[in-house]
């Protein structure tokens, strides 16, 4: 019985673990966009630390999209970083408040205009606590801290695709990937939940199993 519920306690301890790194993380929207087009991109900002909370989050833009205008919000403020000629190469939000608790996250919105020849937008992004502990989020897709990357789909051949788009139809998609940030958001955060239940699971199925043998 002792060897039993060592193997269950041990069981229960590593699922538990890869329930906790199964966590959101830093995420720019849509996850997909077109050649040339003048896009609205929104960055979502889980804060995951159970004791401080998220008071900065920077972004860096690459060569492949050119950020030009970003949407102010309640309680935060932004500074940009421009190279040599002009063009914006980073953004950093920095908390007015006390910034994001372990059950919060915030939608950061920005303005601008894919490359003709992107294929894919890697958005790097540095989260930082309110203790100074700053989370990387510049990694390799499968990687433990990924940076977010949006695929760009080259133009279509008839040149059909409005890259301007009107009022109604950005006021439509800035609702769409707000409603896509909180869906994604609630999943990863419901992720270690069902992970540990499933973990539970498996561990009573493997202690009745020894148990019946045992009999």
């Amino acid at each position: 019985m002792k060897k039993i519920m060592t193997s269950f306690v041990v069981m229960f301890a590593v699922f538990s673990l890869f329930a906790g790194m199964a966590s959101a993380h830093v995420t720019v929207l849509p996850k997909e966009t077109t050649q040339g087009s003048y896009e609205m991109f929104t960055v979502r900002v889980p804060s995951e630390n159970e004791t401080v909370p998220t008071t900065q989050i920077k972004v860096e833009f690459p060569s492949d999209v050119t950020i030009s205008r970003f949407e102010p919000k309640p309680g935060w403020k932004y500074e940009i970083e421009k190279d040599s000629a002009g063009k914006i190469t980073s953004v950093t939000w920095t908390a007015e408040n006390v910034g994001l608790s372990s059950t919060e996250f915030g939608l950061f919105n920005m303005q601008g205009k894919v490359a003709d020849a992107a294929t894919e937008i890697a958005f790097k992004a540095y989260q930082t606590y309110q203790d100074g502990s700053v989370v990387e989020w510049i990694g390799a897709p499968d990687s433990e801290k990924p940076a977010s990357v949006t695929t760009v789909n080259p133009k279509p051949a008839d040149g059909s695709y409005d890259h301007h788009g009107t009022t109604e139809k950005e006021e439509t998609k800035t609702e769409q990937v707000n409603d896509e940030a909180v869906k994604e958001t609630t999943s990863a955060s419901n992720a270690p939940l069902y992970v540990s239940i499933a973990a539970l699971i498996a561990a009573l199925i493997s202690l009745g199993i020894s148990l019946k043998r045992r009999g």
